[in-house]
């Protein structure tokens, strides 16, 4: 049996309202690391048995951090992102408060090339060894030197097929005008520069000119139809309770819903959507590096990745967790991708340069 819990959107609202109470990272990430020495981080001394961990909200399990505190003893405080660009704003500007965090792939390549994450020393990480094949030296890291994954999924539709009828696997009911109002978009430039994109047949790494304004043309035409832009763990309550008919998620958080309501459905897209990969790393300036290879090296564990799996309905990259994943999970539609929809999934990448022509571009089209 899986076990309920509290909703992702719920989750995130408390966490805004509270202002992140109890979590001394605000304060941490904005302060200069004036004490090389502190915590023993980088003296060779031994480091206090404390730990900062910098994560996407409610995407851990209950159970992960206090078992890691009662085995090793160090005490973890969590603080929140909302996005890749913002963790690289905050670690940018100097936010040296932080000890692993949690980035996307295109984001960790970014960080390689910006200086801001330090190589991992693997002999510390013996756990990696669970990781599948298939998520070992991937495009963004192919040699793992700075990342190891944490979970994966894939973005496309959650939908009420009560209300829609059985839907096409296309990215045209997010353009159809008869659920105008009732459909939402991920608040996210590459996502949602993507889904458009996609939606053209062209790659969601494009770097040309003028295929990125065609997509964001598009989107320009879908944004009257649209209630807004919004975070998949915002976007997913309105649909569940019936605000919204139609949104634009991340997988998790449609098999969240699918298991509260039967009268939703999800859809990975053709002609292609995005497979994405969450990584741990650790940034430069942290503050007990030690300490976060422990907690990767836990995370990799097979029963932990299991019950973060089954926590966030995420996929696990963790081969040696897959045969103790919840089998209430591996039955929601779309969990398990049959090899057809698996092979038309594209990975997001750094592209480089053009990154700045897709964030103008997508704050063009919203503030049109």
């Amino acid at each position: 049996m899986m076990t309920k819990r509290i909703s992702r959107g719920r989750f995130l609202r408390a966490v805004g309202a509270a202002g992140v109470a109890g979590s001394a990272l605000s304060v941490l990430a904005c302060q200069p690391n004036t004490s090389a020495g502190s915590g023993g981080g980088s003296g060779g001394g031994p480091e206090e048995k404390k730990l900062n961990f910098y994560n996407w909200a409610d995407y851990v399990a209950e159970s992960t951090v206090p078992d890691f505190e009662k085995q090793t003893g160090i005490q973890v405080t969590q603080d929140f992102f909302s996005s890749n660009e913002d963790l690289l704003a905050k670690l940018q500007a100097g936010g040296t408060g932080y000890d692993v965090i949690v980035p996307s792939d295109y984001m960790v390549a970014i960080m390689i090339k910006s200086g801001v994450i330090q190589k991992l020393d693997m002999s510390q990480i013996p756990n990696f060894k669970n990781v599948g094949k298939e998520y070992e030296g991937l495009s963004y890291d192919p040699k793992n030197e700075y990342s190891v994954p944490y979970q994966w999924g894939t973005t496309g539709i959650l939908y009420n097929k009560k209300e829609m009828g059985q839907l096409p696997e296309s990215w045209d009911p997010m353009w159809d005008e008869e659920f105008s109002g009732k459909i939402s978009m991920l608040n996210d430039t590459r996502e949602t520069m993507g889904a458009s994109l996609y939606r053209l047949g062209l790659s969601v790494n494009s770097r040309d000119t003028g295929e990125l304004q065609r997509a964001a043309d598009e989107l320009k035409k879908q944004k009257p139809l649209l209630r807004g832009y919004f975070d998949s763990t915002e976007a997913r309550p309105l649909v569940q309770n019936g605000d919204l008919l139609a949104g634009h998620v991340f997988s998790g958080d449609a098999f969240l819903a699918l298991s509260e309501n039967e009268d939703l459905d999800y859809i990975v897209p053709k002609p292609a959507a995005t497979r994405w990969t969450d990584n741990m790393c650790i940034p430069n300036g942290a503050q007990h590096p030690q300490n976060a290879h422990k907690l990767i090296n836990y995370i990799l564990g097979a029963k932990t990745g299991a019950e973060l799996s089954n926590y966030t309905y995420y996929n696990t990259p963790n081969a040696a967790a897959l045969p103790m994943i919840d089998d209430a999970l591996k039955d929601l539609p779309g969990y398990v991708l049959p090899d057809g929809v698996f092979d038309r999934l594209q990975v997001i990448e750094d592209p480089g340069e053009a990154t700045r022509e897709y964030e103008r571009l997508f704050t063009e089209v919203k503030s049109s």
